[in-house]
């Protein structure tokens, strides 16, 4: 028997999920599954490699090319140290808000894209509604790939990739491209009164996060180019968001490990910046190993996020601004799988509920009328689908 639920129970319903990206979705997923098959819906899983996580999609309507995706992610932020006044896994309205962990960021567009499906069904859509949900985002969006090339192959193609991150309901066309790269420097342990002698993996790991800095000043000391001032900053930026290394104040570094990330403008390459971190690599390395050979730096990228670009009467973007209305110019300087839709060859833009800066807060919320507004364009595009 079909269960009928409205947006906002069904979003009581995934909040109840605790899916921090450390753990699995995959209750989550079972029941997101059970719900559609209850609409005679058959929905597609892409599993992590060691099943423990998945994506889901599914084609609700006519198998025909020309539909409209939905893509949305499952996991959210760990709420470790952050001061709630409420259970963060149960959503309470208050004051005209929704609270809790996710219903910004972003399961407010998931329940909204899913109680959509039986008001696409009874409204006898001619092209399809795609759902795609997916695992890992929060993490480096590295769930979604595999999704997306099984969709690809498995659905028919659709016009457009609607990537409901919260942006107010505006149109957002462009967003910066991110990369993660692993970086563990080995050195050699002495004790510290001798320490020209060995190798302090935090001091020489402290040249490379200072190369950083000296990046960041001269990417902002450059004149932005014109896709690049669409956004704040106007720059690529390089970060080190944490560090971990080092035994005792009196002993040099056997270890240190961190993260260097790079958030780079639409136009200018990824791979290209990890080259040129790894030359800085390189040079640090060589001379930690002019004090002791077996000293080294090991570097794995983590994840790379390609860049949402503007498209020349995109029609994912054209879509989005006859659904809200909005006419104006927006991009975004976090990563999102926009970018990877795009990518994947499917004309791509953001447009959810919510703010962007209620995301990962402790408190987090969605306003009603934002999740209301969220609804109109649901039902304003399941009327285009009929069309």
């Amino acid at each position: 028997m079909a269960e009928r639920l409205n947006a906002r129970e069904i979003l009581d319903k995934l909040v109840a999920f605790p899916t921090i990206s450390r753990v699995s979705n995959l209750e989550l997923i079972d029941w997101v599954e059970d719900y559609l098959a209850s609409h005679g819906v058959r929905a597609h899983r892409v599993y992590n490699d060691d099943g423990t996580k998945a994506n889901l999609y599914a084609n609700v309507g006519p198998e025909v090319e020309g539909g409209v995706i939905l893509s949305g992610h499952t996991d959210v932020v760990p709420i470790d140290g952050q001061a709630w006044d409420s259970d963060p896994f149960t959503v309470i309205e208050k004051n005209g808000r929704l609270y809790g962990r996710g219903t910004c960021d972003m399961k407010g567009f998931d329940a909204l894209a899913l109680a959509a499906v039986p008001l696409a069904l009874e409204r006898g859509i001619k092209r399809p509604l795609q759902i795609a949900l997916s695992y890992d985002e929060e993490v480096g969006c590295v769930g979604a790939p595999r999704m997306i090339r099984e969709m690809a192959g498995a659905l028919p193609k659709a016009e457009a990739a609607i990537i409901g991150e919260p942006s107010m309901m505006k149109a957002v066309n462009g967003h910066k491209g991110g990369i993660g790269l692993e970086t563990h420097v080995r050195g050699f342990e002495v004790h510290s009164s001798l320490m020209h002698t060995g190798v302090n993996a935090v001091m020489e790991a402290s040249k490379l996060i200072d190369w950083a800095n000296k990046v960041n000043a001269d990417n902002m000391a450059r004149e932005a180019g014109p896709i690049a001032a669409m956004f704040t900053p106007p720059w690529t930026t390089a970060h080190v968001g944490t560090i971990t290394g080092g035994t005792a104040e009196n002993i040099t570094a056997k270890d240190c490990r961190f993260i260097m990330g790079f958030r780079a403008v639409p136009g200018e390459s990824l791979k290209d910046w990890k080259a040129r971190y790894l030359v800085k690599v390189a040079e640090v390395e060589a001379q930690m190993q002019a004090i002791h050979p077996e000293a080294r730096i090991d570097v794995t990228e983590r994840f790379t996020v390609p860049g949402l670009r503007p498209e020349t009467d995109g029609m994912a973007e054209t879509l989005a601004r006859r659904l809200t209305g909005d006419n104006g110019d927006h991009v975004v300087s976090y990563g999102t799988e926009a970018g990877q839709f795009q990518d994947g060859g499917y004309s791509a833009v953001i447009c959810g509920p919510g703010s962007i800066e209620q995301a990962h807060q402790p408190n987090e919320f969605i306003s009603v009328k934002q999740f209301h507004a969220g609804w109109v364009f649901m039902e304003r595009l399941v009327d285009y689908l009929t069309e």
